[in-house]
């Protein structure tokens, strides 16, 4: 079969149409759209385009708890309303159904119109997934429809019943998509979409609905259970395939120009000869392009020492200054996190920059070396959307919630995420930590669970997975969590933060107070949890513009107010009534 690729499917016109109420397709195209595998084979190139792109992955978690951005999203500010309400849109699920209404033709080999068949349930898969984590009720449809269908103005459908449309869905994509004998589909630049991919996807949205029932006390079948146990029998064909193992570098599968072959499952690629780039670099060192997102001190606490043990267990952990407090930490900090000698392609040391990051912890970890991508879109590095190592944390988080987690389990998962990390002692906890209790999950004191969920968060930090993973937990209340930044051991007072015998930054009172390599930062922004000395806190003395709020209504969307108005029986989620 000749392989496909995202990047070539984003140059293929897509035979989608806009919204759902446009005509169908016409006659003539339907008679000889699908003749031929080949046919399948293009027409499915368009469905590419459903996966994230490569913006929507590195930068999706500026909406986190852990990020702290220089503008707060208007829906924790406590003036979002349905009004401002976006997202829903059906164009492209008119383009799956479209095809699974007309491929099936007797003129292709089963096993073609299988394969393909599958790859279409499995966006379709997609697509639901996505409006049910945004909308939760959603109306559901399996065929494309016209204009002045009535379907089109019925009310939504529960989302017990689109989960478990869903999840037949997937069971088809992950029983007829190909894989080849012992190996991928396609193994060299992990760009299409094969069995694993979908069993791979399967875990994740298994894993997603099952703690989401648990947690907000859904009831309804699938259980929370068998959603859970199905979420452990999709990571464990993927674990037991023996395809995918963990790749031997951490940090550098976020920045190379090929997807890692070892544990990239799927990616999104790019190509300097098609001009298809994308702007990590530009978003993350710029001042002015990106939204200057800085991790929380609170976070950067939960990363261990390189030994194994909680760094918050040691004397005066929150008042060692930045070079201190990063010094002898698991690997992936240092890979995460622009710290010591962080040298670039110009041969440069680079300290964290206060004019492009929020609270000194700069993410370093989707940045490739060569400066010049800092201030243009023309990166081409390969963006993981689905990795091994999630398949291993969604393994062990499923198995725990289950309460079938065992010591082998740990060392096959967690203890082999540590292991690459450079972690030297991976035994499983014996207690539990109190400050993840404290400070993230007062209701949490399985101590195992807790170091699953702390390793979910070192490992995947940065790639547009956190915020499922708060509202799957019913853990909203930590999008208010304070914006802490690095330690200050006093204003006026000149930093070395690398270590490189070179004074970064200054914090001080007057603007008036200049030297050329410090920077101006205490005044409307920041305060000092000390006055004059202590934690940096961002956003700290801005009356209440950046006040955030958390309600429970706000672990669902709601349903846009203009949709309502065409479509009164759709009904609106709780609390966004007007």
């Amino acid at each position: 079969m000749k392989r496909l690729t995202i990047l070539a499917a984003a140059l293929l016109v897509t035979a989608a149409c806009d919204t759902l109420e446009q005509n169908p397709m016409d006659k003539l195209f339907e008679d000889n759209a699908f003749q031929t595998e080949s046919d399948l084979e293009l027409y499915t190139n368009s469905f590419y385009s459903m996966f994230p792109s490569a913006y929507t992955i590195f930068y999706g978690d500026r909406i986190s708890d852990y990020m702290a951005p220089i503008a707060v999203s208007k829906f924790f500010l406590g003036s979002y309303t349905a009004q401002d309400g976006s997202g829903w849109t059906w164009g492209s699920l008119r383009n799956v159904n479209y095809f699974l209404a007309h491929y099936d033709q007797p003129s292709i080999p089963l096993e073609a119109r299988q394969h393909y068949g599958a790859l279409a349930r499995l966006m379709r898969a997609v697509f639901y997934f996505d409006k049910v984590k945004r909308f939760g009720d959603v109306p559901w449809y399996d065929a494309p429809l016209d204009y002045d269908d009535p379907l089109l103005y019925k009310p939504r459908d529960s989302r017990e019943m689109v989960m478990q449309k869903v999840l037949e869905d997937l069971d088809y994509a992950c029983t007829h998509l190909r894989t080849r004998d012992g190996g991928r589909l396609s193994d060299t630049d992990a760009s299409v979409v094969d069995r694993y991919v979908a069993l791979a996807f399967k875990a994740r949205v298994c894993l997603f609905e099952g703690t989401f029932r648990k947690y907000h006390g859904l009831t309804g079948s699938p259980s929370a259970d068998e959603w859970l146990a199905e979420a452990v029998d999709a990571a464990q064909q993927v674990m037991d395939s023996g395809v995918f193992t963990l790749a031997r570098d951490y940090g550098s599968q976020f920045v190379s120009q090929a997807a890692d072959p070892d544990e990239t499952i799927l990616a999104i690629v790019h190509s300097a000869d098609l001009q298809i780039y994308h702007a990590s670099n530009w978003y993350w060192c710029s001042p002015s392009y990106g939204e200057c997102l800085g991790l929380t001190h609170q976070f950067i606490d939960t990363y261990l020492c390189s030994d194994g043990s909680r760094f918050t267990d040691r004397p005066g952990f929150d008042e060692l200054e930045f070079p201190d407090e990063v010094e002898g930490r698991d690997s992936r900090l240092a890979q995460t996190i622009r710290c010591g000698l962080y040298v670039r392609s110009d041969g440069k040391v680079y300290a964290p920059d206060f004019g492009a990051c929020t609270t000194g912890y700069q993410v370093r970890k989707w940045v490739v070396d060569d400066t010049s991508m800092d201030s243009r879109a023309m990166c081409t590095s390969a963006i993981p959307y689905l990795r091994y190592a999630e398949v291993l944390l969604g393994y062990a988080e499923a198995k725990a919630e289950l309460g079938t987690f065992t010591a082998d389990d740990w060392t096959r998962t967690i203890g082999a995420l540590r292991t690459r990390a450079g972690i030297t002692d991976v035994s499983m906890p014996a207690t539990a930590d109190p400050y993840l209790v404290e400070h993230y999950f007062p209701d949490l004191s399985d101590p195992v669970l807790l170091e699953i969920r702390r390793e979910r968060g070192v490992e995947l930090v940065g790639e547009g997975l956190r915020y499922d993973d708060i509202r799957r937990w019913k853990c909203g209340e930590l999008m208010t969590m304070e914006y802490q930044g690095i330690y200050v051991p006093s204003l006026d007072l000149p930093l070395d933060l690398n270590g490189d015998g070179v004074d970064d930054v200054a914090f001080v009172r007057k603007s008036s107070w200049q030297v050329s390599t410090y920077q101006v930062l205490v005044g409307s922004k920041y305060l000092l949890s000390g006055g004059v000395y202590g934690r940096l806190i961002y956003k700290a003395n801005t009356n209440d513009t950046y006040s955030r709020v958390w309600e429970d209504k706000m672990y669902l969307y709601p349903v846009p107010y203009d949709e309502i108005v065409v479509n009164t029986d759709l009904g609106q989620n709780p609390g966004w009534e007007m």
